[in-house]
């Protein structure tokens, strides 16, 4: 399969999500072209601020393998990863991260700051970014969009 058949499954995942009236992020976990963990954000679902897609697909992958480390594995979500995750996926060992949409707000990858860059960190990742990015984003603005209008309403 290639980034875009699994950037599919995440976006499945935000998909659903966002039916649970979650901000729409869903991620997977990959090693040897098998998905071994499936997330899709549920903080509020959860009551955890820590369930973000990331954190979720991850704990899964780490149940399946047995192990906290997820050497050789990637990491595919539809948005750029916060800095909470971002500090995850470097505990993790996740050798390659595909994310769709930046986030120009939070993200930690590139667009606020790169905490996979940072020279002082002892693990980095492969980043490839923008990955159906703008299918990804469209699920996020129209998230967004008809929760504005849905305040409006009242």
């Amino acid at each position: 399969m290639q980034d875009q058949d699994y950037m599919r499954i995440a976006i499945a995942l935000a998909e659903e999500a966002a039916g649970l009236g979650e901000v729409p992020v869903g991620a997977i976990v990959v090693k040897n072209g098998e998905v071994i963990g499936r997330g899709k954000n549920a903080p509020i679902s959860l009551n955890d601020p820590t369930a973000h897609a990331e954190i979720q697909a991850m704990r899964e992958a780490a149940q399946h393998l047995g192990n906290y480390r997820l050497v050789d594995c990637a990491l595919y979500v539809t948005l750029e990863p916060c800095a909470m995750c971002s500090g995850a996926i470097q505990h993790a060992r996740i050798s390659r991260l595909v994310y769709g949409a930046s986030d120009p707000k939070t993200g930690c990858c590139g667009s606020v700051i790169n905490l996979m860059a940072e020279a002082k960190l002892n693990h980095h990742c492969e980043i490839t970014n923008n990955v159906m990015a703008e299918e990804c984003g469209a699920l996020l603005s129209s998230f967004f969009k008809q929760r504005r209008l849905d305040k409006a309403k009242i």
